[in-house]
Parts: C-alpha cells; structure tokens; sequence
C-alpha cells in the first residue's frame, strides 16, 4: 500500500464519519472512544445481545477487544461476530493477554475462527500465542519483539486468511500481497495503558470505510504518538496530547513523517 492510499483512506474517514461497534474492555472504553472521535469516527460501546443484530446492520465494523473476559461476555462477543458475519461487516480481533492465561487463547482462536471478514490486531506475544507458537508474555504486555512474531503473523493470514498487524516499536502489517513495515510512535507509548486497544479501534474506523489491511490505522496513530510525545512529559500529557494530535493531524504532515517500508 502506497502512503497516497493511507492518506486517502484518512481523507475517507472523515468525511464518512463510520460508526464502529466496540466490544471493549473496561480500562480502554473512554481512550478508545476518544480516539475514534479525534480522529472523525463515530464510536459506540455495545455490549448488549439485544441491540447487537441491529447496530451490526448499519455499522461499518466490529471491533472485539477480550481484555477484560468473562463468561456473559464471551457469548455476547461470538453473537456479535455473527452478526457482523451476516451483514458483510469487517471484524477487528484485540486478543489481549493470549497466551497469558488459556481461556484467553482459547476464545480468542474461537472468534478468529468464526469471523468471515477478520483483521488480528495484537502485540508479537500475543501474536504468537494465538498461533500456538511459545511467546513470553507477561499479563498483556509484549516480551518478544515484533520481527519474532512475523512467522506466527503469515501463519495466522493463512490459517484466517486475515490481514495481521503485529504492533511494537516496529510495526508490521501481513497480508495476502505482502508485508508492509512501520517505523513511527514513541517509546513513551506502552506507559500509556489501552494504546494498542487504541490501535485496534483505530483499525476498525479505517476497515469501515475500505482499508482493512490495518496500515492505515497504524500509520496515523504512530505519526500522532510521535508528534504527542514531542510537547508531553511523560505518559499523563502524552493520553491528552495524543487526542489532539489525531484531531489536528493534516495530510501533509502524515506524508511528512511516514517511515514506512
């Protein structure tokens, strides 16, 4: 994907405004709301079976984070995702914690497996224990780098026939036509709790409106995380500069700063 597409799928989003259906986790609700509305989407946190079918008819995507799982939701989440199954709609995978604990890699094979349109966002731990590789994870963070994960990634693009992004300091994006790199955001980024929950939400706004590779998402929030950290102290300012860095964020500087191979 050429960086004119990433920035024509930014000019897309804004003027569609997507609405993206997230079921999130209690600690990234309001960052990843937040950052949907900085960025020109439309945000909704649904977590009810009864109005699922029907926000999943009009949507532009499913976005499922399993941060914080448990039984009543499990149901709900794999009820979601046939919804978005039935109306064509793109679903985005955040298997937070895989490989942390077995239920997490269980469920999280489970929604991959029944997910028609899938796109598996996570860091390289997770990644790799999703497809059934040993990782070192520690609760939700990423031990392993992001190239450690590139085998485990196409595995999963072959076995989902998914587009996977494997988020990190480098970021890599596998599908079906190849493998794209990204070298934007900051150090100061994985202090901030719900960054990559961030990402997958991001990553869900883009697919509603056709790029559903994931790239675009990961490009606009690495950029935004760099300019953030430029004007922030530390972690607390870096939460706030980054809303206003997705919302000011222009084209020119996008094309400016992409580090992308």
């Amino acid at each position: 994907m050429s960086i004119k597409t990433i920035v024509a799928a930014l000019h897309a989003l804004r003027e569609q405004k997507p609405l993206v259906v997230s079921i999130s986790n209690y600690v990234a609700m309001n960052n990843t709301a937040n950052a949907l509305l900085a960025v020109g989407a439309s945000p909704i946190m649904a977590h009810s079976r009864k109005e699922m079918a029907e926000l999943l008819s009009f949507s532009g995507a499913l976005v499922v984070n399993i941060g914080t799982l448990d039984s009543i939701w499990i149901e709900r989440m794999l009820f979601a995702v046939e919804q978005a199954n039935i109306h064509n709609k793109p679903i985005v995978l955040d298997p937070v914690g895989c490989g942390a604990s077995s239920l997490r890699t269980v469920i999280s094979r489970q929604i991959a497996q029944a997910a028609n349109k899938l796109i598996i966002r996570g860091n390289a731990s997770e990644i790799i224990a999703l497809a059934g590789e040993k990782g070192k994870s520690k609760g939700v963070d990423a031990l392993d780098s992001s190239e450690a994960a590139l085998g485990a990634a196409r595995y999963l693009r072959e076995t989902y026939q998914s587009a996977v992004v494997i988020s990190g300091a480098t970021d890599f994006i596998v599908t079906s036509i190849g493998q794209t790199q990204l070298d934007n955001g900051h150090a100061m980024m994985p202090y901030v709790t719900a960054m990559g929950c961030t990402l997958s939400a991001l990553t869900g706004a883009f697919a509603a409106v056709g790029e559903e590779t994931g790239l675009a998402a990961a490009a606009v929030l690495g950029v935004a995380g760099e300019i953030a950290a430029m004007q922030s102290k530390g972690p607390g300012s870096l939460q706030l500069n980054l809303l206003d860095a997705l919302y000011l964020l222009d084209e020119a500087t996008l094309i400016e700063r992409l580090k992308l191979s």
